[in-house]
């Protein structure tokens, strides 16, 4: 099956690129295209994709809320990876924060808007783990979050969770802690269970604002 996406960005021009760029792959098919994210509720319940990519600044909602408004009231969501013209505005750390998966620039290239939503659909690795570690050191909210005081996860989670942050996919990290890599994949879903977190940008936030992990 492919990787359904839709598209929501203001900019006819560049909803037109990323939809050339995404249809010439056979595992990706793009099914919908919304102007505004106060479109992005009714197509995400009536198209079901796999990968909402949207645009962090609109009109009449923008990214950040529309991401909201989507986790709020849909019951089984779709990854949310935002598009932005600048990798360390606000804007797109807020995204990250309100639910969204990862974060995608306007500027890139084919090949990485390609990998940017295999990766996203798959939730098994952290999309630009850099640029995140950058965008909490300079936008997160020290001690906003104590999410990890009452966790309680156990050293070999915590350990997870430290490798979740350099970026690691779950095979990555099995060959660092020489385990499995099934055994890994319980270990994901176990922190984030305890942290409440949607997904693992959500857990590495939460790591970084709660001083589990210091961003450098």
């Amino acid at each position: 099956m492919p990787v359904t996406v839709l598209l929501v960005d203001d900019e006819p021009l560049v909803r037109a690129g990323l939809r050339a760029v995404l249809e010439a792959q056979p595992d990706i098919e793009v099914v919908g295209e919304a102007a505004d994210g106060a479109a992005v509720i009714p197509l995400v319940r009536r198209l079901r994709p796999d990968v909402v990519a949207m645009d962090v600044r609109m009109p009449l909602l923008d990214g950040i809320e529309a991401t909201r408004a989507v986790l709020r009231t849909v019951a089984e969501p779709p990854k949310i990876l935002v598009v932005t013209t600048f990798e360390d505005d606000e804007y797109v750390y807020e995204a990250l924060r309100a639910g969204a998966d990862g974060f995608l620039l306007k500027r890139a290239r084919p090949a990485e808007i390609v990998h940017a939503v295999r990766l996203v659909a798959e939730g098994e690795s952290l999309l630009f783990p850099a640029s995140v570690r950058q965008l909490a050191a300079r936008y997160g909210e020290a001690g906003g979050r104590d999410a990890l005081r009452w966790a309680r996860l156990t050293d070999r989670e915590a350990e997870v969770l430290r490798l979740m942050t350099q970026g690691l996919s779950n095979a990555e990290i099995a060959g660092q802690l020489v385990v499995g890599a099934e055994t890994v994949k319980s270990h994901v879903g176990a922190v984030l269970a305890k942290l409440g977190a949607r997904d693992r940008t959500q857990a590495v936030i939460a790591a970084y604002e709660s001083g589990f992990v210091v961003p450098h």
